[in-house]
């Protein structure tokens, strides 16, 4: 593959891994020669402009005892391999698309495994070789003069093979190991939850020396509670299954990013040394704001940002469901996404609580805003206390360790949902399993929720800017 020219070598020089980028790259080369590197300017949905780099060429379709040439072009996010490319049809003037269940008519290629992508089981090669078998069942493109002659095709069958599969154990015994980083009320609140509603084989709490929220672990000691060790050592850590840190560091500075920043050093001291010890484990991020330390722990440890989620907004989520199925009779999953903040909003599922369907996000609508908002009025003056927190913080421990794959409102990557160019972190609904999380689709959402977001994109993105990382 060539990647030696001057604009590749430039575009590629502003990937995050980079190494592991070219690695792929290379391996997609050996398998499918005819998708050539280019670079180019993506504009996302919220008009911002990144370049980037795209894979074009054409994959190789049978229908009807005949062979097709489709070309397609995929678009690399600068956190590829980590996250997907953004896939698109590129009809020639004498082809015209064919919305179904692959392809929206603007040509963009939906498949379960860009919604359910895991890198490294995830990879283009695997993608492209999903997309030629999606697409001889139900072609996306056919000839102008032929354009009305669909061939329907079952939606059951398509659900019917859409399953999620993040591979399951790799041990014969599951990991039930949990250490808990950074003493205070929230560390503490974290290990009772844990303990209580986990089964754990081990769970370490480890009270970080440097962090203000330092204190507790010396109760633990005296009343020696079962299968809980307190330690001060990072090592005692080590092949854990599951991290969370709620350490801080506040200091007197003046300004917010000044405070903001010692939190920064902080993790500079903790965050590579744990990813290092635990090269498996899932890192669930509480300390504040959650939403810039998540990202700075997903860029501090160099793990798949499947791997490391903040604890976010799921707190306010499990509360949003529960007032709207015990209070308002509305049977359905709701999570409140975005930043932990004034700006966030509320979303809901398109299927009931006891539902076997899969998950998704129903699209905005007249009939659910009014209930979602009634619900978010109910819930103020809530507050989030340390007990609360933490058990939360245990459901989605929970939801790790026993491999639930429920969905839980977690800080996530958010660069690529809903045409997020920007590299920040949010909430979305995320299906939690063995191995992190997995991102619901993005979803339509109104004129004013969308502006809640993007005015949070904005501000996380000008506040991690500022960061010395």
């Amino acid at each position: 593959m060539e990647l030696s020219s001057e604009k590749i070598q430039r575009i590629l020089s502003k990937y995050k891994f980079h190494d592991v980028a070219i690695e792929e790259l290379q391996k997609i080369h050996r398998i499918y020669p005819g998708m050539k590197p280019v670079t180019g300017t993506y504009t996302f949905s919220d008009s911002t402009q990144k370049d980037l780099l795209k894979l074009i060429g054409n994959i190789p379709v049978q229908y009807g005892g005949r062979s097709y040439n489709f070309p397609v072009q995929l678009w690399l996010l600068d956190s590829f391999p980590f996250t997907p490319p953004i896939c698109l049809l590129r009809p020639t003037p004498n082809m015209v698309i064919r919305e179904g269940k692959h392809v929206d008519g603007g040509g963009r290629i939906h498949l379960p495994s860009l919604h359910n992508w895991d890198y490294p089981k995830s990879s283009v090669v695997g993608l492209l070789k999903e997309m030629i078998v999606k697409f001889e069942e139900d072609p996306p493109l056919s000839s102008k003069t032929t354009a009305d002659n669909k061939d329907p095709h079952e939606l059951l069958a398509f659900v019917s093979n859409l399953q999620i599969n993040d591979g399951g154990s790799r041990h014969d015994r599951p990991n039930y190991k949990v250490s808990v980083i950074g003493g205070g009320d929230l560390g503490m609140a974290s290990v009772m939850s844990i303990v209580s509603k986990c089964k754990v084989d081990k769970l370490v709490f480890i009270d970080v020396a440097e962090s203000s929220t330092k204190g507790g672990s010396m109760d633990l000691e005296i009343f020696s509670l079962p299968k809980v060790e307190v330690s001060r050592d990072l090592s005692a850590s080590a092949g854990s299954r599951v991290v969370v840190v709620t350490a801080n560091a506040w200091s007197g500075e003046q300004s917010y990013v000044s405070v903001v920043q010692t939190n920064v050093d902080l993790y500079r001291g903790i965050i590579p040394n744990l990813a290092r010890l635990s090269p498996n484990a899932v890192m669930i991020i509480a300390s504040q704001p959650v939403d810039i330390m998540t990202h700075v722990a997903w860029r501090q440890s160099c793990l798949p940002p499947t791997r490391v989620i903040g604890a976010g907004c799921n707190l306010d989520s499990e509360r949003l469901s529960h007032i709207l199925d015990i209070n308002l009779n509305i049977h359905k999953p709701a999570w409140v996404i975005g930043e932990l903040s004034d700006n966030k909003v509320a979303v809901m599922s398109n299927t009931g609580l006891s539902s076997g369907m899969q998950t998704e996000i129903a699209a905005a609508s007249n009939t659910t805003k009014p209930l979602l908002d009634r619900a978010l009025e109910m819930m103020k003056n809530r507050g989030q206390r340390s007990w609360s927190v933490g058990l939360s913080i245990a459901d989605i421990t929970n939801s790790i360790l026993t491999d639930l794959k429920k969905t839980h409102s977690v800080s996530t990557l958010a660069q690529g949902w809903g045409g997020i160019g920007a590299e920040v972190f949010l909430s979305l609904p995320c299906i939690m399993g063995a191995n992190g999380s997995m991102r619901l689709a993005g979803v339509s959402l109104g004129e004013e929720e969308d502006s809640k977001l993007r005015e949070s994109v904005t501000s996380l993105s000008n506040l991690i800017s500022q960061l010395r990382i």
